[in-house]
């Protein structure tokens, strides 16, 4: 079974007794299946049950952290800290609206959290990406002005943190938690 007619999708593949079949999740709205018999059995098959309309697991706890970050009582009931590393992890290997997602969902932390709920210095692999992509549209000269989404996302994110890091008085550690040592000399050097 697939996701695509190449079977090269989301390929999932089973055989022999139906104690080995296990429930799992196909992306989209097209199911595609070969069925091969081996001709060493006279049954008459397999059955296999297919559901649709229902949210994936991503999309649904993105849903219930949105609603419950925007819950002003909820807030402080929240494990904050482990969240936010969780989020964190998400956005770094995610990608696509899945990433996207999560740093939504790292802004609505950051602008809700209080001094000491977040560890900012997680941030560093997306800092990194997000200076990747400042340098190459820096260099981009074929679409000025125009920012991907991904780009726009790190871009608020990066700019609502710092200036929550100004506001706690912590910029400085915030800024040299985030660059590397060769960042920081090549920055001193120009």
């Amino acid at each position: 079974m697939s996701s695509s007619s190449d079977f090269q999708q989301d390929r999932h593949s089973f055989s022999g007794s139906p104690q080995k079949w296990t429930d799992f999740e196909l992306p989209g709205d097209t199911l595609y299946y070969r069925f091969t018999s081996d001709m060493s059995n006279t049954e008459w098959g397999y059955k296999f049950t297919v559901t649709a309309g229902h949210l994936g697991r991503f999309q649904t706890g993105f849903e219930i952290l949105k609603q419950m970050l925007s819950e002003e009582r909820v807030i402080p009931h929240l494990p904050l800290a482990r969240i936010w590393e969780w989020q964190v992890g998400v956005a770094c290997r995610q990608t696509g609206h899945q990433r996207l997602k999560a740093i939504h969902l790292l802004l609505k932390i950051v602008q809700c959290s209080s001094q000491g709920d977040c560890d900012l210095t997680l941030l560093k692999p997306l800092w990194q990406l997000f200076t990747h992509m400042e340098n190459n549209s820096c260099h981009d000269s074929a679409k000025p002005g125009i920012l991907l989404p991904l780009h726009r996302a790190l871009t608020e994110l990066f700019f609502v943190t710092e200036n929550r890091v100004t506001e706690l008085g912590s910029l400085q550690e915030y800024l040299l938690a985030l660059n590397t040592e060769d960042h920081l000399h090549r920055c001193t050097a120009q």
